[in-house]
């Protein structure tokens, strides 16, 4: 994979948003309670980054609607390490009585970290996080894991990651699950992307998270977003 430098801030970032401009994107968004469930990826945990302000996407995300609207409410129950089929045990009441209407569910990535990823299984059970998110009547948010995203302890993991980026598309377009591709991002490109475990993004890659998060939500607005 050819690698690219960083820039130098977030400021000079070109797939960043600076936070006013995120701000302008969803100045009529109409989401007042957001809610993320999940594991470490979905709570946006990573290492810092010189130039970019040490936030999580989803903190990101929270931070901009909360611009919009001040009195935004905001709950993550993500848990580092949780399986999807954890998360659905022990966040999904949470959630629920929390009432959001924006969810980011998760991604799945804890599940495909084992000798032998049962994908049917890994289907169905985020499958019933899908069922329990929609229930709520939230507007459901999602995203892909990204390429540079590695675990070299298994040799098939590009193939896993391709599978399990395959179920996500297909339950979010099945439930109306707003995506996030990460998959092929350029960012995906870029030496200095990932913390020093080669699985969390950077503070500069959830700089970028969130940015992708916000123009997806202005997309679905009807606004016309530059990429």
């Amino acid at each position: 994979m050819t690698t690219v430098t960083l820039p130098s801030t977030e400021e000079t970032d070109p797939y960043c948003l600076l936070p006013l401009d995120a701000a302008a994107l969803l100045f009529d968004a109409p989401w007042r309670r957001f809610a993320v469930i999940g594991d470490s990826l979905s709570a946006g945990m990573g290492d810092p980054s010189p130039g970019y302000a040490t936030m999580g996407w989803a903190d990101r995300v929270a931070d901009t609607l909360r611009r919009v609207h001040p009195d935004l409410a905001y709950l993550n129950t993500a848990q580092p390490g949780a399986t999807t089929a954890q998360a659905l045990q022990h966040q999904t009441a949470h959630i629920r009585a929390f009432a959001p209407d924006l969810l980011h569910v998760p991604s799945g990535a804890n599940d495909i970290a084992r000798r032998t990823p049962d994908f049917e299984d890994i289907e169905e059970t985020l499958r019933d996080v899908y069922r329990l998110a929609a229930d709520t009547g939230a507007q459901l948010l999602t995203f892909t894991l990204g390429k540079a995203y590695v675990v070299p302890v298994f040799p098939d993991w590009d193939e896993r990651v391709r599978t399990l980026n395959d179920i996500t598309r297909r339950l979010a377009a099945e439930y109306h699950a707003l995506v996030v591709d990460m998959w092929d991002h350029p960012i995906n490109h870029r030496a200095n992307l990932l913390s020093a475990d080669g699985i969390h993004f950077s503070a500069s890659g959830q700089a970028v998270m969130a940015a992708e998060v916000v123009k997806q939500l202005a997309h679905h607005l009807g606004k016309r977003v530059r990429t």
